[in-house]
């Protein structure tokens, strides 16, 4: 079983590690961002390095990438929001969650308080148009009829 402990945390695998690490100290790029919970899944953390979304050290990067303990990962996030991680530790099989967020620390700076305004701005102007569009019954029943079905 994989357990984290300080040694692994400052980047020193202590022996019961070992099983579950790489012989060479490193890890596929997309394979960390899964089990490190920075995406739902494998093929979506694919999806972000091939469109150019993940950058480790300053440079745009392919899912392919090795990645080492040290290394500091810049993600784009929806709404133009890039976060900032720094790699801890490796591990290449799914942990429990509250163990894969020991794997890296996040250094993104905190939301100031206009960002935060105009998220809840978007986020109740995206609530309002979404219900807006939606037809009730007897409109999908007028839809239906011009349409001739």
């Amino acid at each position: 079983m994989f357990k984290l402990t300080p040694h692994l945390i400052a980047g020193l695998p202590p022996a019961e590690t070992l099983s579950t690490m790489p012989p060479s100290d490193t890890v596929r790029l997309d394979i960390w961002l899964d089990v490190a919970c920075l995406y739902r899944t494998r093929s979506e953390a694919q999806k972000a390095c091939q469109g150019g979304k993940v950058e480790v050290n300053g440079q745009s990067c392919k899912p392919h990438r090795q990645l080492r303990v040290g290394d500091e990962l810049r993600l784009s996030r929806p709404l133009g929001r890039k976060q900032t991680v720094t790699v801890l530790g490796l591990a290449d099989r799914h942990l429990p969650k509250a163990d894969a967020r020991l794997l890296y620390r996040d250094t993104t700076p905190p939301l100031s308080e206009d960002e935060k305004e105009m998220r809840r701005i978007e986020r109740v102007y995206r609530a309002n148009m979404q219900h807006s569009h939606t037809p009730d019954k007897r409109e999908r029943r007028a839809l239906r009829k011009l349409k001739g079905r």
